[in-house]
């Protein structure tokens, strides 16, 4: 973790037993993750954090500016709740819907021009505060279903162990038969330069005798 997310996830531990946060989960087969997974009574939360030490952060409707210089940080966190909301209403077999919020540590000034309508933008310091003052919309049998659910690898599109112990094993055997295809090919065209046109003809009827049997 980088300094933001450790911050944040500090500030995460204060939220209470009924709510569940995962930190650094990842997604896919690559090397993306979601900075932090809030899952409690106010309902689903990914948060993306952004660390701008001692700068200016502008929001307005559409975009955030830091330093007067755009950012892409709206957008990613909305796809990133798109993609957690799809993966887990598939997982736990029930909609899931996800709200993306942006956590923006360190900034020397933050000015809200216009909220925007489908991210929540706030400082570190207003995050727990923003979540338990939410309306409680989960039961406590839901958190639990879909923390249960978060929890897995398979939610979120990784291989568990076994498969990749399977995989790794079959392109190792995969790569195994190129070679000894590779040799075979190389032995063969040895002895084709190496003896008469007619005695290669009879080598080449018994060594199609012997594949077949």
């Amino acid at each position: 973790m980088q300094f933001g997310e450790l911050e944040v996830a500090r500030r995460l531990g204060a939220l209470g037993p009924e709510w569940v946060v995962q930190h650094s989960v990842p997604v896919g087969s690559g090397s993306s993750d979601l900075d932090h997974l809030v899952i409690g009574p106010a309902g689903v939360f990914t948060i993306n954090t952004k660390h701008h030490r001692r700068q200016h952060v502008w929001v307005g409707a559409k975009r955030i500016l830091v330093n007067g210089q755009r950012t892409d940080h709206l957008r990613n966190a909305a796809h990133e709740a798109r993609r957690t909301s799809k993966l887990l209403t598939s997982a736990a077999r029930m909609p899931v819907e996800v709200t993306p919020i942006v956590a923006i540590v360190g900034a020397k000034r933050m000015t809200v021009r216009e909220r925007p309508s489908e991210v929540v933008v706030l400082r570190e310091v207003e995050l727990v505060r923003w979540l338990r003052r939410r309306a409680v919309v989960l039961s406590a049998e839901v958190v639990g279903r879909v923390a249960e659910v978060a929890a897995e690898p398979a939610a979120w599109g990784r291989m568990a162990p076994a498969e990749v112990v399977v995989h790794d094993a079959f392109e190792r055997l995969r790569a195994e038969v190129g070679r000894a295809g590779r040799r075979r090919v190389l032995w063969q065209l040895a002895v084709v330069m190496t003896i008469p046109l007619g005695a290669y003809a009879a080598w080449s009827a018994w060594m199609q005798m012997l594949l077949g049997s």
